[in-house]
C-alpha cells in the first residue's frame, strides 16, 4: 500500500504520541508527553522537531509534512512503531493493548496495521504478518537469538519497499538458524555454505533425513514427503535469493520480483526456520542456541 496516510491516521498517531489534548477530562490515549518530551521522542526517531505554540497542533503539522514527503514511509513507519513500543507500557499492559487497537482501527482504512513481533513493533500491510512469522519472532527473542531477529526484521521492513533485499534477508534467516545449530554441536560448517548446503549439514544431527527408520510406519511416508518438501522449499528460497535477491548485486532501475513474491519467500523461510528451532529444542531441550554471525 502506498503512502501518504489519511488525515485520520495522522491525527491518531499524534494522539498516541502526545496523549491527546490536556484539560479535556479524558485520560490520555497513549502516554501524556509534554512539549519537551514530544521533541525528545521525535529526536529518538531521527526527526528534527520543535513545538511552536501548542504541542498537539505542532506535532500534527510535523507529521503531515512528513506524510507528504518522499521519505514518508520510512520516517512515519519508524515513528508509528516507536509510539507503540511495549517497553513504554511495562506498568500498564492494558494501555498498550488499547494503543494498538486505537492505531490499527485508524491505520486499517489505509491498509496497514501494527503488529508485535517478539519485542519489536512493525508497521506492515494489514493481514500480511502471519502467525508463523510472529511465532518465529517471539521464539527468537526468548532464546536470545539476535541474528535471526535482525534478519527477520530486515525482511519484514523491506518486503514492500525493497523486495529484493527482503528475499536476501529471508534466506539469511534460515542460514543463521543452521549456522547456530552447527556451532552448538561443534560441527564444521560445510564446504558449500549456501542455505541448501547448511540445511543438508543439520539434517542428520536433527534427525530430519527422510530415510530415518524410527517413525511409525503409518505416517512414515507422509513425514518423508513433508521433509522432502521442506528441502525443496529451502532450495527454492536459496535459488530465489541468487536469481532475484540483491546479495550478488542488481541492475539499476530493474526489479525481478515484487512484494508479493518477497512475502512468499519470507513466509516460506520463516516456516523452515521455526521448524528447525523447534526441532532443536525438542532434541536438545537443555542447550540454548548461540549467536551465529554471518561471515
Amino acid at each position: 500500500m502506498p503512502f501518504p496516510l489519511s488525515i485520520q491516521s495522522i491525527d491518531a498517531i499524534a494522539d498516541v504520541i502526545s496523549g491527546g489534548v490536556s484539560g479535556d477530562g479524558t485520560p490520555p490515549i497513549g502516554i501524556y508527553r509534554s512539549a519537551a518530551k514530544i521533541e525528545k521522542f521525535m529526536r529518538s526517531c531521527n526527526v528534527t522537531f520543535e513545538v511552536d505554540g501548542s504541542r498537539v497542533p505542532s506535532l500534527i503539522q510535523c507529521l503531515t509534512e512528513l506524510n507528504n514527503s518522499p521519505e514518508a514511509q520510512l520516517k512515519l513507519s519508524r515513528i508509528i512503531e516507536a509510539s507503540a513500543d511495549p517497553r513504554d507500557f511495562f506498568h500498564d499492559p492494558e494501555r498498550h493493548a488499547f494503543v494498538l487497537e486505537f492505531l490499527n482501527r485508524a491505520l486499517g482504512f489505509d491498509g496497514y496495521e501494527v503488529q508485535q513481533h517478539g519485542g519489536r513493533m512493525r508497521l506492515i500491510e494489514a493481514g500480511k504478518g502471519g502467525a508463523v512469522i510472529a511465532e518465529l519472532a517471539g521464539l527468537s527473542g526468548v532464546i536470545d537469538f539476535d541474528t535471526v531477529s535482525r534478519d527477520l526484521d530486515r525482511a519484514l521492513v523491506s518486503s514492500q519497499t525493497d523486495p529484493e533485499d527482503a528475499v536476501t534477508a529471508a534466506c539469511s534467516t534460515v542460514e543463521s538458524v543452521c549456522r547456530s545449530i552447527l556451532i552448538e554441536l561443534g560441527q564444521p560448517l560445510p564446504a558449500k555454505k549456501d542455505v541448501q548446503g547448511l540445511y543438508n549439514a543439520v539434517k542428520q544431527p536433527l534427525g530430519l533425513s527422510p530415510d530415518r527408520s524410527d517413525i511409525d510406519p503409518l505416517i512414515a511416508g507422509d513425514v518423508r514427503q513433508i521433509l522432502s518438501g521442506l528441502a525443496t522449499v529451502i532450495a527454492g528460497v536459496g535459488a530465489l535469493r541468487t536469481h532475484g535477491g540483491d546479495a550478488h548485486g542488481r541492475e539499476k532501475g530493474f526489479a525481478r520480483i515484487d512484494a508479493r513474491i518477497a512475502r512468499l519467500s519470507i513466509h516460506a523461510a520463516s516456516t523452515a526456520a521455526l521448524f528447525l528451532i523447534e526441532t532443536w529444542q525438542r532434541k536438545f531441550p537443555s542447550r540454548p542456541l548461540p549467536r551465529a554471525e554471518n561471515p
